[in-house]
């Protein structure tokens, strides 16, 4: 337990857009530096930002990106490939759904989609190469989601070849970030096969224990699914290789619980917020990350049903701060102590 954790950071797929400052790669990190904060990930589809095709192939490209950040006092903390990752592995129910993830020649084509997408994250493996990053976040995609709920029943094996099926596509591009030196930290949510502890570790067995298959954590999705996220560090800290932190609270009533009966995300039991308004113990998790030597970055995910995202930038930036542990070289009660004598030891000991 050496290091800290790094940040704040930001997320910024939730702010480009085609107004400035959000519409250029050099006025969106003038307005998140501005914010204070010390580092950036990049939604790698998001071409107003980010080429993620010439980062792969000019090495050049990624230098001038890296340039443009550090000009602006900031540190490239990982791609994203939420968006490409979800497309390796879809359900048929979702393809039409899914389809705007992708350009539009491949739309109706699962088979082309899937191919694009996996060409994509191969990409994104050298693209951070290129970039010097030793991290990067993704989804990994769904074939048995249609399925979680065991009614109507299941039948035998279903869910034993979908996450073979998973572990098979994942597996080569796995092997890519693998030779680019990059961990791969998958984000646990519902509509992804896998959506908490037990499906992760399903999907590691699925891709044989892969030395590069990590976890995104984010504790708002455990908080809607009433998983006990401070329990699950103790139990996967050595696979969370990237955290986004964003919060959620979980208000159950008499007519809706986990399901939410359908409802629009402002009138949901469980529902996304700012950092701040939920629910979510981050005093506890950030103890937890400094307790298991977490030394990456934290990442604000803005997603909030009800505030400004620009105020949730804003707040966020120092809420993170807040919460950023330096870890103690030394015992606290150091000064009680003394050198070591063996023979005092075995006095005290009777021996």
């Amino acid at each position: 337990m050496a290091s800290n954790v790094k940040g704040p950071a930001i997320f910024l797929a939730q702010f480009a857009g085609d107004q400035a400052p959000f519409n250029s790669w050099d006025s969106i990190c003038k307005w998140a530096s501005e914010l204070g904060y010390a580092g950036v990930q990049i939604p790698s589809w998001d071409g107003r930002l980010f080429d993620l095709e010439k980062a792969a192939s000019s090495k050049d490209y990624c230098d001038e990106i890296k340039g443009v950040a550090a000009g602006h006092r900031l540190t490239i903390t990982e791609l994203s490939t939420h968006l490409q990752g979800q497309l390796v592995a879809v359900h048929p129910a979702f393809d039409e759904a899914f389809d705007a993830f992708a350009p539009a020649a491949v739309h109706g084509k699962p088979s082309a989609r899937q191919a694009w997408a996996v060409q994509q994250m191969k990409h994104a493996a050298k693209a951070s190469q290129h970039l010097g990053l030793t991290g990067h976040v993704s989804f990994p995609g769904a074939l048995a989601w249609p399925f979680a709920y065991p009614w109507p029943q299941r039948p035998a094996g279903l869910v034993e070849t979908a996450f073979a099926e998973l572990g098979k596509r994942w597996t080569p591009i796995l092997d890519a970030f693998d030779e680019a030196g990059v961990d791969v930290g998958y984000e646990i949510h519902p509509g992804e096969d896998v959506f908490d502890g037990a499906t992760f570790e399903m999907f590691l067995d699925a891709v044989g224990g892969h030395p590069r298959c990590g976890i995104n954590y984010d504790p708002s999705h455990f908080v809607l699914q009433q998983l006990d996220y401070l329990a699950f560090i103790d139990i996967y800290h050595e696979r969370i290789t990237a955290f986004h932190v964003k919060d959620a609270e979980f208000n159950p009533t008499g007519r809706q619980g986990v399901y939410s009966g359908y409802a629009p995300w402002v009138d949901r039991a469980g529902r996304f917020r700012s950092l701040g308004d939920g629910q979510v113990d981050f005093s506890a998790i950030f103890s937890k990350m400094a307790q298991y030597g977490y030394d990456r970055w934290a990442v604000l995910e803005w997603e909030c049903c009800l505030k400004h995202p620009e105020d949730g930038a804003r707040e966020g930036a120092e809420f993170i701060k807040h919460h950023l542990i330096r870890v103690t070289e030394k015992a606290f009660d150091d000064f009680a102590g003394g050198s070591v004598d063996q023979g005092k030891v075995n006095r005290m000991l009777g021996l």
